[in-house]
């Protein structure tokens, strides 16, 4: 190949990136989306550990915490959508981290109505921070599509987690959540 036509190669190659040159690109709804709860300590933790927690419950619970969470999280997510904020947001959304991780932690397996509204509580906090920060010029709908998605991967990662271990891993879950907690200590104090 010759110089010449490596270099015509090279131009037509690099022609495209010209067209990102300016900023905004990387902030469509879908992909901020998606980004938000894998990008963020706090929403991570607390979201795998509703994962790891829903599947230390038996019956109902397994499936009611995650849907919960979800569904509340994007209720959530409209009103920050419509500007609306919840007071203390950030220390909200820290707790949530100290207190899924330390239910982690200590396997509790509350009545039924308890874990949903303990979660629900949780959800419209991490919802409603998500909502706010919607990107300038992206598509509400697609930027809930891309959290609530990403959620319900992260829910689904850990309560595969749990359920494929082996029993004796049990402990290794529970350090987890531990892990999950302390992180929350430290969100509420910084």
């Amino acid at each position: 190949m010759s110089l010449k036509k490596l270099f015509g190669a090279a131009a037509l190659l690099l022609t495209p990136a010209l067209a990102f040159a300016h900023p905004g690109h990387g902030d469509n709804g879908l992909v901020a989306g998606i980004s938000h709860p894998l990008g963020g300590i706090d929403h991570l933790l607390a979201m795998v550990a509703v994962g790891l927690w829903a599947a230390q419950q038996k019956g109902a619970a397994r499936w009611a915490l995650p849907c919960t969470f979800v569904g509340t999280m994007l209720i959530g997510g409209v009103l920050g959508f419509e500007g609306l904020g919840l007071p203390a947001l950030e220390s909200g959304i820290a707790a949530s981290v100290l207190a899924l991780g330390l239910a982690v932690a200590l396997a509790v397996r509350p009545p039924l109505f308890v874990a949903v509204a303990a979660t629900a509580v949780f959800a419209l906090f991490h919802g409603v921070a998500h909502g706010l920060e919607l990107p300038d010029m992206s598509s509400p709908w697609a930027y809930a599509a891309g959290f609530v998605g990403a959620t319900a991967a992260l829910h689904a990662a850990g309560y595969a987690l749990v359920r494929w271990l082996p029993a004796a891993a049990a402990p290794l879950v529970r350090v987890a959540g531990a892990a999950s907690a302390a992180t929350g200590v430290w969100l509420l104090a910084g």
